[in-house]
C-alpha cells in the first residue's frame, strides 16, 4: 500500500505558463536533474501528452517506465498513473493542482503516491518522497520563472 504526500510552492508566473511547463515533457531533461530521457509515446486530438516514457537516474534510484496523463478540461490539475508496473515502482499516481493568485503568482500543489518494487523502511521512504518532492518542486519554479524572465 503506497502512502500519498503532499507539498505546494507559489510560481511567479500564470497558471497557464506553469502548465505550458509541466506538459512540456520533452524538455524535462534540460530542467528536471533526474531525468535522463523522456518520449511522448501517445496524444490526446488536442495535442496534449497522453503517454510518456520517462527515463531516470537519481543515483540509487534508476528506472524507466510510462506514464497515462489526464487533464482538467481548464488545465488546472494534470495527473498521472503508472501505466504497468516498472523496475523500482509497482505504481505511481500523482498530481499537481494550480490554483491563481490574485498577485499574478500561482500555487502548485503537488501529490505524489508511490509503491516501489524494493522494500523501504517507512522511515526512509517519507524521506526520500519528501526530498523528492521538494526537488521536482523548486525546479518547476525556477524553470518556469526563468522561461518567463526569457519572453
Amino acid at each position: 500500500m503506497a502512502d500519498s504526500s503532499t507539498q505546494s510552492i507559489v510560481v511567479g508566473a500564470s497558471p497557464d505558463r506553469v502548465t505550458a511547463v509541466i506538459c512540456d515533457f520533452p524538455r524535462y531533461p534540460e530542467w528536471t536533474d533526474a531525468v535522463r530521457r523522456t518520449e511522448v509515446i501517445e496524444e490526446y486530438e488536442d495535442g496534449y501528452a497522453s503517454q510518456v516514457r520517462f527515463a531516470l537516474d537519481a543515483g540509487v534510484l534508476a528506472d524507466e517506465y510510462v506514464l497515462a496523463y489526464e487533464y482538467a478540461e481548464d488545465l488546472s490539475r494534470v495527473e498521472w498513473h503508472l501505466v504497468a508496473p516498472s523496475k523500482m515502482q509497482r505504481s505511481q499516481r500523482g498530481s499537481y493542482d494550480l490554483v491563481g493568485n490574485p498577485d499574478g503568482t500561482t500555487t502548485v500543489t503537488y501529490t505524489l503516491e508511490v509503491e516501489l518494487s524494493v522494500g523501504m523502511l517507512g522511515m526512509f521512504r517519507r524521506k526520500a518522497e519528501k526530498m523528492i518532492m521538494d526537488t521536482a518542486l523548486k525546479q518547476l519554479k525556477r524553470r518556469v520563472e526563468e522561461t518567463g524572465a526569457a519572453r
